[in-house]
């Protein structure tokens, strides 16, 4: 196994596209997901398509932005593509199967630079629990989730939920770090895309709502061997705590047998990266929830995280200013970068 306390700055939040090549013909011609041959767009469906906006989208280039910017690991969040949130069972598997083992491929490729995240479906919980058991056969660590998850009869929950109980408690019994990540809103919220709301605005609120769930359902209690990360610093979620806590005051009725909103706050099993992009809200996530759950996340490749090529941004820019601020110190700063992640991957 890679020993990471001998590394100094590890990102907790990366992606990696497969090369064209490597993406399965079925998913193309059943239109799930697929990247151009020329690598400028990625493609799903019949007209959603996103730029390549980086060449660190593929893992040489990767290897070599890594290099550039001092990241000396980094953890592979699964495509949020590919979640397949209204897919049936057996495409559903075929897709998330080939997700898992590309990422477990690259972490067994370059085990000294990634580890790789694997993805289950809620909805089909059966096959969750055994593609769960499969990847840590593999040697993988880190489960992804999304937020929320649409049932067969067409219903959104997030994944905090009592029907996927069976899933957070398998997690726990792998010892499992878990990344919880959004995507799909578009199809949950009836407006129109514009303004790229959807990812400014929307996925934010998404990644607050499964927090409101899963720490009111006690999930952080109930499976203490599991280490959950809320991608992009759960922002709105540490904004919206008065609003919760009000809340399940004033309406006790509303809330039989919810746990207390602070009981989620400086629990030791949750975690929140750093990609919050300003430091008034990196410093209330301080507040809130203590350095020691801050892990360094930058989600790059894509222009919403540090990327160089965006204009007063680069990789660890929040972390820096927040050290300039007085925020954070240097001490702090390293366990965000280093100690605090190995934490969350492989529990203490």
């Amino acid at each position: 196994m890679v020993d990471l306390h001998q590394m100094n700055r590890i990102n907790a939040h990366a992606h990696l596209l497969p090369e064209p090549h490597e993406i399965p013909k079925f998913m193309k011609d059943k239109k799930i997901f697929w990247v151009e041959d020329d690598k400028q767009w990625m493609r799903q469906g019949e007209s959603w398509k996103r730029p390549v906006t980086d060449p660190s989208f593929f893992v040489e280039e990767k290897l070599v932005w890594m290099e550039e910017n001092n990241i000396d690991h980094e953890v592979l969040i699964t495509l949020s593509q590919l979640y397949c949130n209204g897919i049936d069972c057996a495409l559903a598997r075929d897709v998330i199967q080939f997700q898992n083992d590309f990422n477990c491929d690259i972490q067994n490729r370059y085990p000294e630079k990634f580890t790789g995240g694997f993805v289950v479906q809620a909805a089909h919980v059966n096959d969750a629990l055994d593609e769960i058991d499969r990847c840590v056969k593999k040697g993988m660590k880190v489960l992804c989730l999304p937020t929320h998850f649409q049932t067969h009869e067409g219903k959104w929950k997030a994944i905090a939920d009592m029907s996927t109980e069976a899933i957070f408690a398998k997690a726990d019994d792998h010892n499992l770090a878990i990344e919880i990540h959004p995507y799909d809103a578009p199809k949950m919220i009836k407006l129109e895309d514009e303004f790229w709301r959807f990812h400014l605005v929307w996925m934010c609120a998404q990644t607050a709502d499964t927090y409101h769930m899963l720490t009111l359902l006690n999930f952080h209690n109930k499976y203490p061997d599991t280490r959950i990360c809320f991608a992009h610093g759960n922002q709105f979620g540490q904004v919206n705590f008065g609003r919760r806590k009000q809340g399940y005051a004033g309406r006790p009725d509303l809330f039989e047998k919810a746990t207390n909103p602070d009981d989620g706050l400086f629990a030791p099993n949750l975690f929140f990266d750093t990609l919050v992009h300003d430091t008034m809200s990196f410093e209330l996530l301080k507040k809130r929830q203590g350095v020691d759950s801050i892990l360094a996340g930058l989600d790059d490749p894509y222009p919403l995280g540090e990327m160089a090529g965006v204009e007063n941004s680069y990789p660890g820019r929040v972390i820096d200013e927040a050290e300039a601020e007085g925020i954070i110190n240097s001490e702090e700063k390293g366990r965000i970068w280093k100690e605090n992640v190995i934490h969350w991957i492989h529990g203490k």
